[in-house]
């Protein structure tokens, strides 16, 4: 399948992920009674939009993201009780609380933002994020108990037939290098095993138990092929070959070189097995999934000073760092690409998918503006003050002026586009390839 057919995936699947993340804003908010003037799916210049109500719909040209407007984020000046502190940055404080007012139209003070309860701020806000885990849990499930991935285990049928026995596992064939047993006995992809000598054989583990046990050469084997039983003759040889645990991984020293022992060999190889877990086991997996993102987001900064000595060739890149935009559509290509099926491939592609959704939950949940975890924080904050004041009999405190994180949002966005152009730059030089 062609490289482009995965790019096209990967941007569909995003782009539905982002607008299935705003809509997640969007339906609370207009629950509530906030007026929401614009739903766009990307950034810079819109290519596409419709009204439809009190809101405008749209496409954007840059499918890098989404917003939805709430009207009124931001509280004026005279809904904050006392006047805001002068300070570095009032006038772009100020500027911004200017704007949001502007939104609100002449008898819809109401319906801004800024005059929610604090739970009903946080479940707008939480919305976006929740929406990515629920897609992630979906496209977990689908490729967890509706398609099954890949195990290290072997089935009983033959995917690979080796050419030649080299030296050492690693060798590339030469001219010198005699044709494997398997290739000489006339062993084709597709063959299931039947028999190995004296042995019936139900499981990959039988025929590496047959493999090693049954002695000498011209060993009849019985095989399934096109409906069809054909014994071939198998003379099996000795040969330095990778030692695998019992989930079928193959072992590394401490240099990160194959452990490998003499042993029987004959040259081919198996189609992995394909399990499906039952449904009860997508809760843990995205768990899982989910404590793992956030270690890596944890250590980020970490993370991001080694994939910036890859792109200068300071060292090599880690195939497990850290990758951009350029990187997992780099990745999406290559399952297109790679020799397996297409049930297979597409497993992968949601695999993506959902690796994708849930570093959108962990990252929107970072308690920064302009990220969602930033306006949970300010309505928590709220809400505690309310509460305290309620508590204690005092008059209910103004609403928190959110609008001083403005100076804050403006720093966070440099570091996420500095952070953007360094992974694009390690994707492009220094590529994580499967």
């Amino acid at each position: 399948m062609p490289f482009w057919v995965g790019l096209v995936v990967l941007v569909a699947g995003l782009l539905v992920s982002i607008a299935l993340h705003e809509v997640g804003h969007m339906v609370p908010a207009k629950r509530f009674g906030v007026r929401v003037s614009q739903y766009m799916v990307g950034f810079g210049p819109t290519l596409w939009s419709r009204v439809r109500g009190e809101t405008e719909y749209g496409i954007k040209g840059i499918p890098l993201g989404g917003y939805v407007r709430l009207v009124g984020m931001y509280p004026p000046k005279d809904a904050l009780g006392k006047p805001p502190r002068a300070g570095r940055f009032a006038e772009l404080i100020d500027a911004a609380r200017q704007a949001s007012a502007e939104e609100i139209r002449p008898g819809e003070d109401h319906r801004a933002f800024y005059r929610l309860s604090a739970p009903k701020k946080i479940v707008v806000m939480l919305g976006g994020p929740m929406m990515n885990l629920v897609i992630a849990g979906v496209l977990l499930t689908v490729v967890l108990s509706g398609i099954g991935l890949s195990t290290g285990a072997g089935t009983t049928t033959v995917a690979v037939v080796g050419q030649c026995v080299t030296p050492q596992p690693t060798d590339a064939c030469t001219a010198s290098d005699p044709p494997t047993p398997a290739a000489q006995a006339g062993l084709q992809a597709g063959d299931r095993i039947v028999s190995w000598g004296p042995r019936q054989i139900s499981s990959w583990a039988d025929v590496q138990a047959a493999i090693k046990a049954v002695p000498g050469e011209n060993i009849p084997v019985v095989v399934e092929r096109d409906g069809k039983q054909i014994t071939l003759t198998v003379s099996p040889v000795t040969a330095n070959r990778p030692v695998f645990d019992a989930n079928g991984t193959a072992q590394t020293d401490a240099n990160g070189d194959l452990v490998v022992e003499p042993t029987r060999y004959v040259g081919f190889s198996p189609t992995n097995a394909i399990v499906r877990e039952p449904i009860t086991a997508v809760p843990a997996a995205l768990g899982g999934a989910v404590g793992q993102t956030v270690g890596i987001v944890a250590n980020l900064p970490g993370k991001l000073i080694d994939v910036t000595k890859a792109a200068l060739g300071m060292q090599a890149r880690d195939p497990s760092s850290v990758v951009g935009v350029v990187g997992v559509a780099r990745l999406a290509g290559e399952i297109g690409e790679a020799p397996i099926s297409d049930s297979q491939r597409m497993a992968g592609w949601l695999s993506i998918l959902a690796s994708l959704n849930i570093a959108l939950f962990v990252f929107n949940l970072i308690p920064l503006v302009p990220l969602d975890g930033g306006h949970v924080a300010g309505a928590v904050w709220e809400g505690l003050r309310r509460a305290w004041a309620r508590r204690r009999g005092l008059p209910r405190p103004a609403p928190s002026d959110v609008a001083r994180m403005v100076p804050v949002a403006y720093g966070v966005f440099a570091v996420l586009v500095v952070m953007s152009v360094v992974l694009v730059v390690a994707d492009l030089v220094a590529p994580v390839t499967i």
